[in-house]
């Protein structure tokens, strides 16, 4: 008896009940939560649901270390509920912030327009910078420089456009006149297009009110695009201020080990869109002063408003010297039809040498961009937002193909 005592064999089991709930409550006092109860079996075993609440309990139960008490266990990202709910989330985040951009659309294109303007503006300001100019100095002169020149060119130009604006509308019953005469050219394209009836249907008394109703928006059009041309002016000039802050804050969201690279791929960017705007600008002027020397030695009437015309029009790519072009001519026909037809041989042989001299003379290599992808940038971005996607359409191309070109392609060359 005294060996099985002491190799604890023969031992009464409810004793060794007691002696193993001794022992669980030991362990339970060590952990500081209270003593499992012991089941109904009497082996000695716990209830796992009777002992979850102690648990959890002690988890939760404040420390010094933890004065809110321990975290609780982690989400399981694989449960179904927490699938749904963050894909539920995440579908009704994306709706809210693209309805979020369609309501301010209108004050994003100004926005972006500004910008590219002030990236197009910013070699003159480093050019004036790396002369030891202060900055906000540099920045003055440049607009000061840009609003003296556009103020002179107005000061010229629309007292020109006035007096004939004022010619056109009196000669304007001599070319109605012309229409009624078959022998003109007028009255040919009267018979073809029927011109007059067209004209008279809009100055019907049914129509009128509509056409006032028309004037009235566009009076409402003129001054809510002064209103939108003050403030990409007034952007234009902050962002021009503070661009290298603005290109600091973007360059420190980029991981430092790839910050460097990322400096490097987005001054050559900023080189494109401010090479081509400048160089855009430049060609604008020369298209419009071309106009208008030729227009005033044949004699072609209203030659500061039809220059004026193409100068801005040729701003868009593509299409838009080859619009102003059309409009000429067919002014070009109140003269004489061989004058026309001189006129449009001066705009291709023109459209030759913008394309294959001027532009590479002051461009350069900077936007270079293939003729499919200029003619297919120019019209997505015309669909998306008219004339300003228009405008911006080969810089962003020419940004997105230096992108392909430094990360894209050569990471797929190595997969």
């Amino acid at each position: 008896m005294a060996d099985e005592h002491a190799t604890g064999k023969g031992v009464n089991p409810a004793d060794s009940g007691t002696a193993q709930e001794g022992g669980t409550g030991r362990q339970t006092d060590e952990t500081g939560s209270p003593p499992a109860r012991p089941t109904a079996q009497g082996h000695g075993r716990t209830d796992p649901a009777a002992a979850q609440p102690a648990q959890v309990a002690a988890d939760a139960r404040a420390g010094d270390d933890r004065p809110l008490g321990r975290l609780g266990r982690p989400f399981n990202h694989r449960s179904p509920f927490f699938i749904g709910m963050a894909g539920a989330a995440g579908i009704a985040v994306t709706y809210a912030l693209i309805q979020l951009v369609i309501s301010v659309r209108d004050v994003l294109v100004l926005i972006g327009l500004a910008m590219f303007l002030a990236i197009g503006l910013n070699p003159a300001v480093e050019w004036l910078v790396g002369r030891r100019l202060p900055r906000w100095a540099a920045v003055t002169a440049i607009v000061l420089a840009t609003l003296g020149l556009a103020g002179g060119f107005l000061a010229l130009a629309i007292p020109a456009l006035v007096d004939q604006g004022g010619q056109f509308a009196k000669q304007l019953p001599g070319y109605v006149h012309s229409l009624q005469d078959r022998h003109s050219v007028l009255g040919s394209l009267n018979q073809r297009f029927q011109i007059e009836r067209r004209i008279t249907e809009l100055t019907t008394s049914g129509t009128g009110l509509s056409l006032a109703g028309g004037l009235l928006g566009a009076g409402r059009i003129v001054l809510s695009t002064a209103a939108s041309f003050l403030i990409v002016c007034v952007l234009m000039i902050y962002f021009l201020a503070d661009l290298p802050r603005i290109t600091g804050t973007v360059y420190r969201c980029i991981p430092r080990s790839r910050r460097a690279r990322a400096v490097l791929i987005t001054d050559q960017v900023l080189m494109k869109v401010g090479a081509y705007v400048l160089g855009n600008l430049i060609t604008s002027v020369i298209a419009g002063v071309a106009t208008f020397l030729w227009l005033v030695i044949f004699g072609v009437p209203y030659p500061a408003l039809l220059a004026l015309f193409v100068a801005l029009v040729d701003l868009v790519p593509v299409v838009g010297s080859t619009i102003g072009g059309v409009v000429v001519c067919l002014v070009a026909l109140l003269v004489s039809f061989p004058v026309a037809l001189a006129t449009l041989g001066f705009y291709l042989a023109y459209r030759f040498v913008e394309d294959y001299l001027i532009v590479p003379k002051i461009m350069g290599k900077a936007v270079d961009v293939p003729g499919v992808v200029t003619v297919l940038a120019v019209l997505i971005g015309g669909a998306l937002l008219g004339i300003v996607g228009a405008l911006i359409a080969i810089p962003v191309a020419a940004a997105i193909r230096l992108l392909l070109n430094e990360i894209a392609f050569p990471r797929l060359d190595r997969s």
